[in-house]
C-alpha cells in the first residue's frame, strides 16, 4: 500500500530543516538552491492560486505566434530570424474588475510589465496567467538570464518545439533533462507540424517523443500543433484548462521543485552512516593520552612524586637538616597550578608532543567521517581545525584546575617524625653531657660528679651514639616507604588528571565531532521528508 504522500507545507517544512541544518556547514551550492526555493514557495504561496503558464522556446519556433492564437490577439509580434521577443508578454484571463485571483500582484512579483486582458475569456481558462517568454537562444545574454529566471518561477512551462529543431541538445540538456521530476507542470508542443507530411510529422513526433522517455519525461505529453491554421490548438486549450481549473498547478511545480532540490541535497547523504558512531573506546583512549602529553601531564605527575619525596623525607629524616628544603623550591610549586584563571608554568609541548596530538586529532576526526560525503567530511575538518586552536589553552586550565590529592602528611610520617625528634633529643642530650664533662675535666671536676657506663660504654657517649645512629637508619628505613607513597600520590594525580583531560578531549573534540554526525542524521533524514 503507498503511503500518503506528504503535504507542500510539511515538504517545505522539510526542506527548511535540511537548509538549516546546512546553513554554515556545507559549502555546496545546492543549499543556496534550496534556500532560494523556500524564498520563492513563500512569495508564491502569498500571490493567490492565479495559474502562470510560459511557452518558451527558440527563435522562429513559432511560440510567440501560438501565444497570439491562444490569447486572440496580436499580443506579441512573431519573429523568424531575429529574436523580437526581448520582453515577456502575458496575457490574463478573469474578470478585470475583481483580479480575483490577484493577477497584476503575480505579474508585479514576475516583473512582467507588458500586459493584456483577454477581451473574451474562455470560463475554462479562468485564472490562467499566460506568458510569452524571450527566445532561449536569442544573441542577448539579457534575454536568455530572463529566460533562465522565469522558468524557475512558472507554474507550468509549455515548451515550444519546432521540426527543424526538436532534438536540440541545448534545449534538451539545458532546460528539459533537468525537469524530470517536473513531468505533472511541464508541456511540450511540436508546433509547425503543417510544414511535414504525415509521415514525417508522425516519424518527428515518435523520435520526440522516445528523446523525452530517454531523459525520464515519459509522462510530459506531446501535442503537435500549426498555429496559423488552428491545428492542435483546442487540444492544447484542453490541456492548459484541465491544469488551470485543478487550482492547484502551483502547489505541483512547488512540490516538484521541493522534490527536486530534496534530491540535490540527497547527494550530501549516506544512507545508514548513522550505524557508524564514530570514535571506539581505543580511539579516544589514544586521544586522551597525546593531549595528555601535550598538556604537559607527564611533567605534572614527576613534579607530585617528587614534590611527595621532598615532603616524606622532611618529616621521616632527621630533624635539625629539615631546614636544608627550604633552600629549594617544592616542584610542584614551580609550575603554579591550582588556579584555572592562571596560565601555569610548564613548559611548551615539544615538536613531538605537537605531532602526537595532531596526529591522534586526525584520526579522531577521520573515525568521525567515516562513511560520510564529502561536504561532510570537509565540515569535520573544519570543526578539527577551530577545535585544535581552542585545545592548548584549555588544557592548560583544566591541567591548573585538577585536585592533585591530599598532601596532608600521613600519621605514620607523623609518628616517624615525632620518633625521629625524640631520637633528636636523646642525642642532643648524650652530646650536651658530654659538653658537661668536658667543662668539669677543665675545672678538674671530673672526679667530683660520677660518670655512668653501660657495659663499660659511658651513658652520655652511648645516649649520643644511639640518638644519631637510630636516627639514621630510622630515616634510611622510611626511604622506600616514602617513595612508594610518592608512587601512590603519582598516580592518583595521574588519573585526576587524565580524566580531566577526557573532559577536555570529549568536549571539545569529541563532541563537536559527534555534534557534526548526529546533524548530519538530521539533515539526511529532513531531506528523505522532503523527498519522499
Amino acid at each position: 500500500m503507498r503511503a500518503r504522500e506528504l503535504a507542500l507545507p510539511d515538504r517545505l517544512a522539510a526542506l527548511r530543516e535540511a537548509v538549516e541544518v546546512a546553513e554554515g556547514r556545507l559549502e555546496v551550492p545546492e543549499v543556496g538552491t534550496a534556500r532560494a526555493l523556500l524564498a520563492k514557495a513563500g512569495a508564491r504561496e502569498a500571490l493567490g492560486d492565479a495559474t502562470v503558464v510560459a511557452l518558451a522556446g527558440a527563435t522562429g519556433s513559432g511560440k510567440s505566434t501560438l501565444f497570439n492564437a491562444l490569447s486572440g490577439a496580436q499580443v506579441s509580434t512573431p519573429g523568424v530570424r531575429r529574436p523580437t521577443t526581448g520582453v515577456a508578454h502575458a496575457s490574463v484571463w478573469g474578470e478585470p474588475s475583481s483580479d480575483a485571483h490577484g493577477a497584476d500582484r503575480l505579474l508585479d512579483w514576475l516583473e512582467v510589465p507588458r500586459r493584456h486582458r483577454v477581451a473574451d475569456p474562455d470560463p475554462a481558462l479562468d485564472g490562467m496567467v499566460l506568458l510569452d517568454l524571450p527566445d532561449h537562444d536569442s544573441v542577448r545574454l539579457e534575454n536568455r538570464l530572463e529566460v533562465d529566471r522565469l522558468v524557475q518561477l512558472v507554474d507550468v512551462l509549455v515548451w515550444v518545439l519546432d521540426p527543424q529543431k526538436y532534438a536540440d541538445d541545448a534545449v534538451h540538456t539545458r532546460y528539459l533533462a533537468p525537469l524530470a521530476g517536473h513531468s505533472g507542470v511541464l508541456l511540450v508542443v511540436l508546433n509547425q507540424v503543417d510544414r511535414l507530411d504525415e509521415a514525417a510529422a508522425a516519424a518527428c513526433l515518435a523520435d520526440l517523443r522516445r528523446l523525452l522517455d530517454e531523459e525520464g519525461l515519459a509522462g510530459v505529453p506531446v501535442l503537435p500543433t500549426a498555429a496559423p491554421s488552428g491545428l492542435g490548438l483546442p487540444q492544447l486549450r484542453a490541456e492548459l484548462a484541465r491544469r488551470v481549473s485543478a487550482r492547484k498547478a502551483a502547489t505541483d511545480r512547488l512540490t516538484a521543485d521541493a522534490r527536486a532540490a530534496a534530491g540535490a541535497l540527497a547527494a550530501h547523504c549516506t544512507p545508514d552512516a548513522g550505524r557508524d558512531r564514530g570514535p571506539g573506546r581505543a580511539a579516544r583512549e589514544e586521544l586522551t593520552g597525546a593531549l595528555a602529553d601535550a598538556a604537559g601531564v607527564p611533567a605534572v605527575v614527576a613534579a607530585v612524586e617528587r614534590s611527595a619525596r621532598r615532603s616524606g623525607t622532611a618529616h621521616t629524616g632527621w630533624p635539625l637538616l629539615r631546614w636544608t628544603r627550604k633552600l629549594r623550591a617544592d616542584p610542584l610549586d614551580r609550575l603554579h597550578l591550582g588556579d584555572e584563571r592562571a596560565r601555569t608554568s610548564l613548559p611548551q609541548a615539544g615538536a613531538v608532543q605537537r605531532a602526537g596530538m595532531d596526529a591522534a586529532l586526525r584520526q579522531a576526526r577521520d573515525d568521525a567521517g567515516r562513511g560520510l560525503p564529502p561536504a561532510w567530511r570537509d565540515e569535520l575538518r573544519r570543526t578539527s581545525d577551530d577545535t585544535g586552536g581552542r585545545l592548548p589553552d584549555r588544557l592548560d586550565r583544566a591541567v591548573a584546575g585538577t585536585d592533585l590529592g591530599s598532601d596532608r602528611v600521613p600519621l605514620w610520617q607523623r609518628g616517624v617524625g615525632g620518633l625521629q625528634w625524640l631520637l633528636a633529643l636523646v642525642a642532643l642530650a648524650g652530646a650536651l653531657w658530654l659538653v658537661g664533662l668536658v667543662v668539669l675535666g677543665l675545672l678538674q671536676l671530673d672526679d667530683v660528679v660520677p660518670l655512668p657506663r653501660v657495659q663499660g660504654i659511658p651513658l652520655p657517649t652511648l645516649l649520643l651514639g644511639l640518638g644519631l645512629l637510630a636516627g639514621l637508619l630510622l630515616a634510611l628505613v622510611c626511604r622506600p616507604l616514602v617513595a612508594a607513597g610518592a608512587r601512590r600520590r603519582a598516580r592518583t594525580a595521574r588519573r585526576r588528571l587524565t580524566a580531566r583531560v577526557a573532559e577536555v578531549a570529549d568536549d571539545e573534540v569529541l563532541a563537536p565531532l559527534a555534534e557534526t554526525r548526529a546533524e548530519h542524521e538530521r539533515f539526511c533524514a529532513a531531506v528523505g521528508r522532503a523527498r519522499s
